[in-house]
């Protein structure tokens, strides 16, 4: 694999807005993206964002239709850095946590989870019942990393663009993909300040 390059799947759950955070960051770094998105996720799109479904393909390196199972990314063979899912539907990750790829989108997760790679779920849910919880336990057992898109306060955001920015990063972060948007703790984010983090 000549360039480094990352899966990234779009779901319709709310918060579409970090999925298209994440191929900007990933771009900006020279990470080749490869993005399938679902058709809610198109849909979340209308109502979250001003961003129109073509706009957000034009950031990816190379796009999939939901419905394209024998896509390259559908392959082990398919050389990739993993895959993160933002936002991440709860009925998306039912379907990774137990095997079922009825689509591109799950079918390339369970190939990257297969293939041991990274895959983070930024699961968009809350509150949680039970039964999305075990769900939840289940991914993680089998090699998901689960990354609900919970704010990094200590970071101070002044806009919600910034918060988005964190959350993009922090996911990316996860795949050792450095982009300047990251805000860390203990590195530029203590100096002069009192007190500590919990």
């Amino acid at each position: 694999m000549s360039k480094a390059r990352l899966i990234i799947g779009i779901t319709g759950a709310s918060g579409v807005i970090l999925g298209v955070k994440a191929l900007q960051l990933a771009a900006s770094v020279g990470v080749e993206t490869h993005l399938v998105m679902s058709k809610p996720a198109e849909m979340t799109l209308g109502y979250e964002t001003n961003c129109h479904p073509r706009d957000v393909a034009a950031m990816a390196d190379v796009v999939y239709q939901p419905g394209d199972v024998g896509a390259a990314i559908a392959s082990g063979s398919f050389r990739a850095m993993g895959m993160l899912i933002a936002p991440c539907s709860i009925n998306t990750l039912s379907e990774i946590a137990y095997g079922l790829a009825n689509n591109l989108l799950t079918r390339a997760a369970d190939v990257q989870l297969k293939e041991r790679r990274r895959v983070v779920l930024m699961v968009r849910e809350t509150p949680l019942h039970t039964g999305h919880l075990r769900a939840m336990t289940q991914a993680s057992e089998i090699g998901a990393v689960i990354m609900p898109p919970a704010p990094a306060w200590y970071a101070e955001p002044k806009t919600l663009g910034e918060v988005e920015d964190q959350l993009a990063a922090k996911a990316l972060d996860l795949f050792g993909i450095e982009v300047p948007a990251m805000k860390r703790w203990g590195e530029d984010l203590t100096k002069g300040r009192r007190g500590g983090r919990d």
